[in-house]
């Protein structure tokens, strides 16, 4: 079968690493890919959010299956679209996309529905959001409502931060329309950690769980990225824990997708704060989570395109489901003064010097004229396998240490409990 995935960035790459692995997959298109996809799959340079290039493209080169990576293709509706031209799409629809599209659309859904979650209020008015600084105590956590690719959200430690922040996100418009409304949140202490499920609508199965670390710095330091390293399984996600999350969070999640109308079909991203009560949700996200990908996805041993068939048809509950017991590192190579300003266009070296062990996924790369340049923020994602994560560790960073590229920056905690 001829499959399209639509994206550029790490989870992305790994999608199609693992797509390339099928005995089902003849040809695999990337739009837009990146150097790294470059080796797996044909790219196309469609842009992820030009929706009638892309279902043209689908109809034209006759896809089988359409893979959606990033979020804002969801958010703009392209399944929707594809839908309306009879294109196989996999992800969720653009209602169902707005538990990722907005913060406060599914702040009300976790409320209404019961879901353990931080109290919350949103704002329009910069006047009225200013009158709330503090109704949590500091820290105080302000998101702007929509998309802002993994950067708009600010915990404020005081006044002067807290009014900055809304300054930024309503007035100067840091984030464009996504803080035309903000979300204040009450700051949940604890362990964050995350679990990826697969959804059909019927049936919510949750994945192997990873943890992300959000902060630039190490020790959770600094402001929040996209994400600078993962590893998998988490090391807080125990037995007990599983049953908490199932029980109190993925089953009246599921129950509330029914009861709301919503025909939820693709991979639901669930971020949780781990408090001394109970396990709380931070957010949602509607697709595989970067770079919790490549931890997660290179430990699954089932046919990624049968999982996927299987949602689309509604028949997850079917599915077998198999994980290798093998631990995951993934640590971020970031390019220098990330998430601020930075500059593209740095040559990569000692990518053919990694390990068989190990494997490194691409994100903001390109290929310019047979050499491997940077091209955005986080940059590279050195993942490595291990009977135990300080294994995976271990070998994670003897693969970093043969990288290189100027001004090239990195967490060297990735793998470590923080406790913050």
């Amino acid at each position: 079968m001829k499959i399209l995935v639509i994206g550029s960035g790490g989870r992305e790459h790994t999608i199609v690493w693992k797509l390339n692995k099928s005995p089902r997959v003849d040809k695999i298109y990337c739009a837009p890919g990146n150097a790294g996809t470059y080796s797996m799959a044909e790219n196309v340079e469609i842009k992820v959010d030009d929706i009638e290039g892309l279902c043209t493209f689908a109809k034209e080169k006759q896809i089988d299956l359409t893979i959606v990576g990033p979020e804002v293709p969801l958010v703009m509706g392209i399944v929707d679209r594809f839908e309306e031209e009879n294109l196989k799409v996999f992800g969720p629809n653009k209602e169902c996309a707005q538990l990722e599209g907005s913060k406060a659309f599914t702040k009300d859904f976790l409320y209404r529905h019961n879901i353990p979650t931080g109290d919350y209020k949103e704002f329009t008015s910069f006047e009225e959001a200013k009158k709330a600084v503090g109704i949590y105590g500091y820290p105080m956590v302000i998101k702007a409502d929509g998309l802002a690719a993994g950067k708009g959200v600010v915990i404020a430690e005081n006044e002067d931060e807290a009014l900055k922040a809304m300054d930024d996100m309503m007035k100067d418009k840091k984030f464009g329309e996504a803080g035309e409304k903000i979300v204040i949140e009450e700051f949940l202490k604890g362990i964050e950690t995350s679990i990826l499920c697969f959804v059909d609508g019927e049936s919510i199965v949750p994945m192997v769980s990873a943890q992300d670390y959000k902060k630039i710095f190490d020790e959770d330091e600094g402001p929040n990225t996209g994400g600078m390293g993962t590893y998998s399984p988490s090391l807080i996600y125990d037995e007990k824990l599983d049953e908490e999350v199932k029980e109190k969070i993925l089953v009246p999640t599921l129950d509330g997708f029914k009861k709301d109308g919503l025909n939820f079909k693709g991979i639901l991203f669930v971020g949780l704060m781990i408090t001394k009560e109970s396990a709380k949700v931070l957010e949602f996200n509607v697709r595989f989570g970067d770079p919790e990908t490549q931890t997660v996805l290179s430990r699954l041993e089932t046919d990624l395109v049968e999982i996927m068939e299987s949602i689309l048809d509604g028949r997850l509950k079917q599915q077998e489901i198999k994980w290798k017991e093998q631990k995951a590192v993934c640590v971020v190579l970031a390019s220098g003064g990330y998430p601020g300003n930075y500059e593209k266009g740095k040559e990569i070296q000692g990518l053919l010097d990694i390990d068989e062990d190990a494997f490194v996924f691409h994100a903001g790369t390109k290929m310019v004229d047979g050499k491997v340049l940077t091209n955005g923020g986080r940059v590279l994602g050195v993942t490595a396998w291990g009977d135990t994560i300080d294994e995976a560790r271990k070998k994670a960073y003897e693969n970093v240490s043969r990288i290189s590229f100027d001004k090239m920056y990195y967490r060297k905690d990735i793998g470590k409990l923080i406790e913050k």
